[in-house]
């Protein structure tokens, strides 16, 4: 689909039908519209440079009271919240702001009780809606409030990370982190709209950009084996904020995601694949009392488990050296500690929210590009067998 322009709030609605570039180039936004398709309809990704702008349209098609809850964490909040409220607030939206601080520990049931007690304080009902302004654990926490309040209310994401604009945003998963394992409370929330706005990166240092397109390889590790070429050829490109590689990164893998969870909304089968890398990722994140930030987790990950699939069978011989080399393009880890000690991997490996009866399951890749679809999305690795490979691939980490 090629990029569109939509005209900025300001007595009119944005235009259903594209619009032409005119004298009035200044009051219009490009961007390229991504479909998904939800239980509760079809909704868009719009990515491009300045698609905040169109937020309020966003609000007052979701909130009909012109009501809205701002979630933020402190660090974006103090970067992005002033002017997105004013943005808001100049197009008659009443806006309540809900902010907690930021990280990863914040991504509790007790961060999303306080959240939901600034909103029942300020009376919003179910004619409101709720805006997420952050990374992924904003978009996470503030979708689990959206997904709860008055058993659930619109969500419009505002994605401000290359994480969350590449993956966290799109697809619907809400939730918050437990003791036992990360994502084990939560439910799925399909947003109303999200708006990937590029410019917000800019804010970003390259390590919190770098962390982001660990996600972008994951796409074409499964899907896309150009596309994973391309990563790495223009790693630096990314790091350095080249607007036009960033935008067609995040283009590319909003279309590859979009593609598996419209397919398979609640996770009942294809969209499993999305979870590669995750399954040491999440071990190795509640290992390090997430202190490891989720990117360089599933940067490892993948690496491990495309060892994994190698040592087992599945995987093509190189495969795991080869996402090796892209997850390095971007100077992001291919080892971590925990992958020498193996019982606690394998313990902790246990606790993720795919595991059934105690048996850990994870995605079969095939090659680079390709899952391996005639064994499933998903495939159980009983719990002598992965100690036993942990142990074979354990030397590799050294």
């Amino acid at each position: 689909m090629a990029p569109r322009w939509l005209r900025l709030p300001g007595g009119s609605r944005v235009p259903s039908a594209p619009v032409s570039p005119s004298d009035e180039a200044r009051v219009l936004i490009r961007c390229t519209d991504v479909p998904v398709r939800s239980s509760l309809g079809q909704y868009a990704v719009r990515v491009g440079a300045g698609v905040r702008g169109l937020l309020p349209t966003a609000v007052e098609a979701a909130a009909p009271a012109g009501r809205c809850a701002l979630i933020s964490d402190r660090t974006v909040a103090g970067l992005w919240c002033k002017e997105v409220a004013g943005i808001l607030g100049r197009n008659g939206v009443e806006v309540v702001e809900a902010l907690f601080p930021a990280g990863e520990a914040s991504k509790t049931r007790e961060t999303w009780s306080r959240l939901t007690d600034v909103l029942l304080k300020a009376e919003l009902g179910r004619d409101c809606c709720v805006v997420s302004l952050g990374g992924g654990v904003v978009g996470d926490l503030t979708g689990f409030v959206a997904a709860t309040f008055l058993r659930g209310v619109p969500l419009v994401q505002v994605p401000t990370t290359t994480l969350a604009m590449i993956d966290a945003s799109v697809g619907g998963k809400t939730g918050v982190d437990h003791p036992a394992g990360k994502n084990l409370v939560g439910a799925f929330h399909a947003p109303a709209e999200v708006l990937a706005d590029p410019d917000f990166l800019d804010t970003l240092d390259i390590g919190r950009r770098a962390e982001g397109y660990a996600e972008a390889v994951k796409h074409g590790v499964i899907l896309d084996a150009a596309y994973a070429e391309w990563l790495g050829a223009n790693a630096r490109e990314l790091l350095d904020g080249d607007a036009a590689a960033v935008e067609h990164a995040v283009v590319r893998s909003v279309r590859h995601k979009a593609q598996v969870v419209s397919d398979d909304e609640f996770e009942g089968g294809r969209r499993k694949i999305l979870n590669f890398g995750h399954t040491v990722a999440h071990a190795l994140e509640l290992g390090s009392g997430y202190s490891l930030p989720h990117g360089h987790a599933v940067a490892v990950g993948m690496v491990a488990e495309a060892r994994i699939g190698e040592a087992l069978g599945w995987t093509a011989g190189g495969t795991a050296e080869a996402i090796r080399g892209v997850v390095r393009a971007f100077d992001l880890p291919d080892s971590h500690p925990l992958m020498g000690r193996i019982q606690r991997l394998a313990g902790l490996m246990i606790t993720d929210k795919k595991t059934r009866r105690g048996i850990v399951h994870m995605v079969p890749l095939r090659h680079v590009g390709r899952t391996a679809d005639r064994l499933g999305s998903s495939v159980p690795i009983p719990g002598d067998e992965l100690l036993r490979v942990l142990k074979h691939i354990s030397s590799t980490f050294v």
